[in-house]
């Protein structure tokens, strides 16, 4: 048998390695831009740090123990919060890989499995670091994420599995739905369909990545933004995302992204949750062959 080049832990590290050194990402971190609070080097630490956790998913730990273990290694460099929404995708698929074929619906069963320990884990992993959350529904505030490891009580109580979190952030009666948590009931449509048109693209990787974080942009509002800077706000960058990246093609060239780049950089605007799925895109590429 064929030895693998890297095993799925290791295609998790390497995604999120890849993800941050892609540019231009407008308005996120990458190889030619930092943000006041947030460093290149940072997300290469977290990346590293994150290593453990990705390996526990990998060789069968549940899920929010897992992630637990993957933040609180990312949070171990001087920046905080780096790559929270990204592990928080590669967990489910990298635990998938390690055992099975990866695959939609595979993904999505072993998300749903999850149990109450899993989410009293998930926010166990809240206590590491500090993540940017919208407000829960008005008979929810004992879930709020926010209060982390202190809503063990609530969730036993309420018999709480993770799903049941990723479920109602994906939903919420009123606030702003989580695109991410969205990909862990819907079984990543995203995120797959992100992987397949980055094996159909050409050229490095790194630009690769920038192309596929531009597409997802502009397909759909970023949650991050919305969450920091509005509804409208939000809807606004993925327009002007779409923009761009009509630029993009007809240059053939990701030069027209700059401009947007150092728009966003000095505005503030970070579209965080479309990194993380580009993280999670390149995790699925790698595991069907993309080669670096």
């Amino acid at each position: 048998m064929t030895e693998r080049a890297r095993t799925p832990a290791e295609n998790a590290e390497l995604a999120l390695l890849l993800e941050v050194a892609g540019t231009p990402k407008p308005g996120n971190v990458d190889r030619h831009r930092d943000l006041d609070e947030l460093r290149f080097e940072q997300f290469l630490a977290g990346s590293v740090g994150s290593a453990r956790g990705l390996r526990a998913a990998a060789d069968g730990a549940p899920l929010g123990e897992a992630f637990e273990r993957a933040v609180r290694g990312m949070s171990r460099q001087s920046g905080g919060n780096t790559q929270f929404g990204c592990l928080l995708l590669l967990t489910p698929l990298v635990s998938v890989a390690g055992t099975a074929e990866l695959s939609p619906e595979a993904v999505r069963e072993r998300c749903r499995a999850t149990a109450v320990d899993d989410a009293v884990a998930f926010y166990r992993a809240f206590d590491h670091v500090d993540v940017a959350v919208g407000d829960p529904p008005e008979d929810a505030d004992a879930l709020d994420a926010r209060r982390g490891s202190d809503a063990e009580a609530a969730l036993r109580a309420r018999e709480t599995t993770l799903w049941d979190v990723m479920a109602l952030s994906a939903d919420p009666d009123d606030g702003v739905p989580d695109t991410n948590a969205a990909e862990w009931v819907d079984g990543f449509p995203r995120t797959f369909d992100a992987a397949e048109a980055i094996l159909d693209d050409d050229g490095p990787v790194l630009d690769r990545a920038a192309r596929s974080f531009l597409r997802q942009l502009a397909a759909e509002p970023d949650t991050l933004v919305a969450t920091t800077h509005g509804e409208s706000v939000a809807e606004t960058v993925r327009e002007r995302a779409a923009s761009t990246l009509a630029a993009v093609e007809r240059a053939e060239s990701l030069d027209p992204a700059e401009e947007l780049a150092e728009a966003f950089v000095d505005e503030g605007i970070n579209p965080g949750t479309t990194a993380d799925r580009v993280a999670a895109a390149l995790f699925v590429a790698l595991e069907r062959g993309l080669a670096v």
